[in-house]
């Protein structure tokens, strides 16, 4: 089952779920348009030909949805009443803090297998440093700069660039490093205007003629740093707000190669526990399995290295 926003690679493990399962030896069911799906019981029994060609297709086969109703109470009864209909006892969620929420409430209150795997291109996952579809948004966002930077050296403007995050300033900070950007703005650290304008202005002085700025969503001060760099630096400037578009499209090789493993262990887990209710977590090279409880009560934090390499705590 997906949940929540889409992310690149979710088809790659949604193909590897069933092919995988069918192998062990077990009948793998899909749960179409999330939790919205699984409370109006669209479960459908998996064929091979229902994941056939789409590993390298963007998006969600089965689809996704955000529910307000799985917190009704009466609907999550229904909810599971729908997957005792099918004999199903174990599911496999591709989602992000919203989804492992839901069911950290769900595996709870019914006895119900739940394996969570970290799919979101935020990667604001508390517990593993990598979750399904960053790489494919990195590579989304490292392209859109690159073509940004050669029209701004063009016209020596100045470029403010929204990514995307939620709360989490991830995917700015990676971004940045990655494109060489003169400002990195995000959620967890303020941002030192004073120091920042005072080394621009030298810059310029002795030749610098553009400048891009990557501004994280969850910061809210797109607007504000474009009108703060028009104004101090002089420089014409142009926002662009890169959206949904993170998102979509082919997933990398990595993002395959990831929804593979994070789909074998998953499944592998559910397959020996009598009550799971864990997320496979990837830290250091390595896979493992986490405890929902601390997943959700425990925030996200950026590897302090990026940050320091981006010199924004100065």
């Amino acid at each position: 089952m997906g949940s929540g926003g889409d992310a690149p690679g979710m088809n790659a493990a949604v193909k590897k779920f069933v092919d995988y399962l069918y192998k062990k030896g077990e009948t793998p069911y899909l749960i179409y348009d999330g939790l919205e799906g699984l409370i109006d019981g669209r479960i459908k029994k998996a064929e091979h030909r229902d994941v056939a060609g789409i590993l390298h297709r963007g998006g969600c086969v089965i689809r996704s949805s955000r529910s307000k109703r799985f917190y009704d109470a009466a609907y999550r009864r229904q909810a599971y009443e729908n997957l005792q209909k099918h004999e199903i006892d174990g599911l496999v969620v591709l989602g992000g803090d919203g989804s492992f929420r839901a069911m950290d409430i769900f595996s709870k209150e019914f006895p119900l297998n739940f394996v969570g795997i970290p799919t979101t291109i935020d990667n604001d996952i508390y517990g593993t440093e990598y979750c399904l579809g960053v790489d494919t948004a990195l590579n989304t966002i490292r392209d859109a700069l690159d073509r940004i930077y050669d029209t701004a050296s063009t016209f020596n403007r100045a470029f403010v660039v929204e990514v995307m995050g939620r709360e989490c300033g991830y995917l700015a900070v990676i971004s940045a490093l990655g494109s060489g950007a003169e400002i990195c703005v995000i959620p967890e650290v303020d941002f030192n205007r004073p120091v920042t304008e005072a080394r621009l202005k030298d810059e310029i002085a002795h030749g610098r003629g553009y400048i891009l700025a990557i501004v994280a969503e969850g910061t809210h001060k797109t607007q504000e740093i474009a009108a703060w760099l028009e104004e101090s630096m002089g420089m014409e400037t142009r926002i662009t707000v890169l959206g949904h578009i993170q998102r979509g499209g082919a997933p990398s090789s990595y993002d395959r190669l990831m929804a593979f493993e994070f789909t074998v262990r998953a499944v592998d887990h559910l397959l020996k526990s009598e009550h799971s209710n864990k997320v496979v977590v990837y830290n250091e090279g390595g896979f493992g399995m986490m405890g929902i409880d601390d997943i959700v009560n425990n925030k996200y934090r950026i590897n302090p290295r990026h940050l320091a390499m981006l010199n924004i705590l100065d």
